[in-house]
């Protein structure tokens, strides 16, 4: 029929209801205490990891693949395991988002740490640190700890939430579970340890690439639902290319403006300091009330996102189903 609009695909409808799906179930119950997938994940990489470590960029290269590349085929196999299934499908996907989604345990763990900070409780404040960032949390005070959560949510929205999302809408369950893997092994061996400096290497460059759609989708969102649209695109344009990570500086810096704070300074990773530079130079310091602006900012990115991937689905299906009906003329 002459203007009719086309029907989103079945991959597209399977995705779009596994997604939302997912993602609630992650709303109600965040991760599992117990039996995490990417906890296994992670005893399994790091069990490749004994048999292949060598300080070497190939050793590092094939460690990579074959977790990376074996997360992702994994996937593809669950995947076609159920592909005659609809609603099989959809609950692969949703069991799937959920799995490699933290976004839920990412605001709980934020806001437990401004509970004990805005308590005055420091020390139960840095208990807590290790669960959320990489810092050493006895070399920071109240305020550099509130810093650094908001600087966790606003990269973790990235690496935990939209990027998945991202890489699902693009390709489905493997998507998925790749994308965790090379997110997840950035984190084991992606540092710039002296036993990871050379072994890490690939894993470090992939997961850069592998995240650089889901930082700028991010970064984009973060103007879009914050307070400050002006200050957001500001900041990002003005200080993202300081960060020392190529993906983490357009959504820090985005979160920075649309919050109006300032993020960046010294910090400390496992004794060694580091000297960021300032993001949103302009804004106020970090409070404790803002870790709590952070994760609802981060909550309404990531429902954008899933509106974003599903429209951008459909966007495509449309384009893809036009060119075949002129080819077919």
């Amino acid at each position: 029929m002459p203007g009719r609009i086309p029907v989103a695909s079945r991959a597209t409808a399977v995705f779009a209801y596994g997604a939302a799906a997912g993602l609630a179930v992650d709303l109600v119950l965040g991760d599992p205490r117990r039996g995490h997938p990417v906890a296994a994940f992670g005893r399994a990489a790091a069990a490749v990891e004994r048999r292949l470590y060598r300080d070497h960029r190939g050793r590092g290269a094939l460690h990579t693949a074959v977790c990376a590349g074996g997360a992702a085929a994994a996937g593809a196999l669950a995947a076609r395991a159920v592909r005659g299934s609809r609603t099989g499908s959809a609950a692969l996907t949703a069991a799937a988002v959920w799995a490699v989604v933290g976004g839920t345990t990412l605001g709980r763990e934020a806001r437990a740490i401004g509970g004990a900070l805005a308590a005055g409780d420091l020390e139960v404040a840095r208990e807590r640190m290790p669960h959320l960032v990489g810092r050493d949390p006895q070399s920071l005070d109240g305020p550099a700890m509130a810093r650094a959560v908001v600087e966790s949510v606003a990269e973790n929205t990235s690496d935990a939430v939209v990027g998945a999302l991202v890489w699902g809408a693009v390709a489905g369950v493997p998507g998925l579970l790749g994308f965790r893997a090379v997110n997840t092994l950035d984190a084991m061996v992606g540092h710039r340890s002296p036993r990871y400096r050379r072994y890490g290497w690939a894993s470090a460059r992939l997961d850069d690439l592998a995240g650089w759609p889901g930082a700028r989708l991010t970064a984009a969102l973060a103007v879009l639902a914050g307070g400050d649209r002006r200050g957001a695109v500001r900041a990002w344009r003005a200080d993202a290319g300081k960060h020392p990570s190529p993906n983490a500086g357009p959504v820090e810096a985005a979160f920075a403006g649309a919050l109006g704070v300032r993020l960046g300074g010294t910090l400390s990773y496992g004794g060694r300091v580091e000297h960021r530079p300032v993001l949103n130079g302009a804004g106020r310091p970090v409070e404790v009330a803002d870790i709590d602006r952070a994760v609802r900012l981060s909550r309404r990115v990531t429902w954008l996102t899933l509106a974003a991937c599903v429209g951008g689905r459909i966007l495509t299906d449309r384009v893809f189903d036009g060119t075949v009906k002129r080819r077919t003329k």
